[in-house]
């Protein structure tokens, strides 16, 4: 049969489709439509990302999908299509509780290479978070650094296991793709001391970079070539009052002390659970376990719950952020010491007081703590810097720091707020930018099986524009370098649904989901350059 003859128009549309795929269309069914529709009408929910084949037919959430090339040899259509839209980009994503790391091709959807780390000994390998440096053509080959946690963190996400000891956990590793697979380099926990296992950022030149942690309240900087501890900082929380319950609402004493090795040949002691004040990481939206005594430790009043040290893109600065005090201490990185002490809640100061005390300790009072905090990050210009409030006051707040020169002139400017964001969820938590600096993209985040979801927010007027429902347990995103997707991981803590959604930036659509097994709690597109970094594991978590 000739090409002419199978050919119909279909009535609705005018598209020229199969006669044998219209003739088994499902009554009521949409019309076909064409390529470049085909990721819209699989964006139309999670559940319209499932594609199934009937007869000859493909069928994408209910609705019959004819390609405008039915003439061609083929009636369905190609994956291809789909992920080439995507652009050439390399997705690197852990999977929390399966001890692996994985490099996905976004733009042929193919897993270029997966690393386990059960097979180098790590026993109890929950693999958390990283960054990726760039690389001028990441299919040749790149280099990221990964961590992970361990101990009683394997107990607290309700994860079903026979486990009575778990492995210590806190490696800091990195890793090479060599344009067939991924290598382990080295475990720089192992060779420093310095056992972290929360955020890790890579500085805006790309030499060396940070690792945090909340269990321990330290983060340290790593020189990239060597390997070695650049500088390491500790953090303590002296509470007012003797309860418990009052630790923090009652205000305290932050104090601000540089680490030095103290052990032989330059080591650290903080390998494995050395250092641990709390016994566990405080989950998203968890701040206030501790005060309410649902976390066990040898210290847990004096917590401070450290998540990230992130990085301002022009240089000379970097911020860390604490949860429970709801306060980032913004850094000299050049000299390395503690410059600004900046509240995140809203109603209170700009800036808190910052007191030397010596060469290497620094103080903070604080007469009362109005909210816990998280996640914080500069904008890609480094002009904007925000810190994200969450349980008792649910907002962003948002610092003027155009003025590069001068720390204490940045002053709050806005406050990104929402109706629906009342009471401690949903919890605002992982962020990224546009390249362009004007919009960012913001998980809101509820305890599973809730469903989570992406906030888009306008970065030139502060205002909520668009809130994205996606599925349980989301977690962080990142944005491909041309400013034209956004990629996310959810079901980090691997109960329910687990996916990769893709939204389209020109038009915020949901455009659909990756397949994904991994259970991922965080993920980085592999930066080409150093202007890529600033809206990739840099500035922001």
């Amino acid at each position: 049969m000739s090409t002419n003859e199978i050919e119909k128009t279909d009535e609705g549309t005018g598209d020229v489709v199969a006669s044998e795929e219209r003739d088994q269309r499902p009554e009521g069914a949409p019309a076909a439509e064409g390529r470049r529709g085909f990721l819209k009408s699989i964006g139309a929910g999670a559940g319209a990302a499932a594609v199934s084949a009937i007869g000859t037919t493909a069928v994408v959430g209910g609705a019959l999908v004819a390609s405008p090339e039915a003439k061609a040899a083929t009636k369905y259509i190609r994956f291809d299509e789909v992920f080439n839209q995507l652009g050439k980009y390399i997705m690197v994503v852990p999977g929390k509780f399966t001890g692996t790391v994985a490099a996905i091709d976004l733009y042929s959807g193919k897993t270029l290479a997966w690393l386990a780390f059960w097979n180098y000994g790590d026993t109890c390998p929950i693999i958390h978070h990283m960054t990726a440096f760039p690389s001028p053509d990441p299919y040749k080959e790149f280099e990221f650094i990964v961590n992970s946690q361990g101990g009683k963190n394997l107990f607290i996400y309700g994860i079903p296991t026979t486990v009575k000891t778990p492995g210590e956990g806190f490696h800091i590793y990195r890793v090479k793709y060599d344009g067939t697979k991924l290598n382990l380099i080295s475990d720089v926990a192992e060779k420093t001391g310095m056992g972290l296992g929360v955020h890790v950022t890579s500085a805006p030149d790309a030499k060396s970079f940070s690792v945090g942690d909340g269990q321990k309240d330290i983060f340290a900087v790593f020189d990239r070539e060597t390997e070695a501890v650049k500088t390491a900082w500790h953090f303590d929380w002296i509470p007012n009052s003797k309860e418990l319950a009052k630790s923090w609402t009652d205000g305290g004493k932050l104090v601000i002390k540089r680490l030095k090795p103290t052990l032989p040949k330059g080591m650290y002691d903080y390998k494995g659970l050395k250092g641990n004040k709390i016994d566990w990481e405080l989950v998203p939206g968890g701040e206030l376990f501790a005060e309410q005594g649902k976390v066990t430790g040898s210290r847990v009043a004096n917590t401070v719950a450290l998540d990230a040290f992130v990085w301002d893109p022009r240089g000379k600065w970097g911020a860390a952020s604490l949860r429970l005090p709801g306060l980032s201490i913004v850094f000299d990185v050049e000299k390395w010491f503690p410059v600004a002490a900046l509240p995140g809640a809203k109603g209170v100061p700009d800036q808190l007081p910052l007191k030397k005390i010596n060469d290497d300790t620094w103080e903070v009072v604080m007469d009362k703590v109005v909210t816990p905090a998280h996640q914080a990050g500069f904008s890609p210009d480094g002009k904007h810097f925000l810190f994200m409030n969450g349980v008792r006051q649910n907002n962003i707040m948002v610092w003027d720091a155009s003025n590069h020169d001068d720390v204490s002139t940045w002053k709050k400017k806005a406050v990104v707020e929402h109706p629906d964001w009342r009471g401690a969820y949903p919890n605002t938590f992982h962020m990224v930018f546009t390249p362009d600096a004007k919009k960012i993209y913001v998980t809101l985040w509820w305890p599973s099986p809730t469903p989570n979801g992406i906030a888009v927010v306008d970065a030139v007027n502060w205002k909520v524009l668009k809130q994205i429902d996606l599925g349980p347990d989301m977690h962080t995103i990142a944005i491909t370098y041309d400013g034209k997707f956004v990629v996310g991981v959810m079901s980090g803590y691997q109960k329910t649904v687990t996916s990769i959604p893709v939204l389209a930036t020109e038009n915020d659509e949901l455009l659909g989901f990756f397949p994904s097994t991994g259970g991922h709690h965080d993920n980085v597109i592999v930066p080409r350059t150093l202007q890529d970094l600033r809206v990739s594991r840099c500035t922001t978590t």
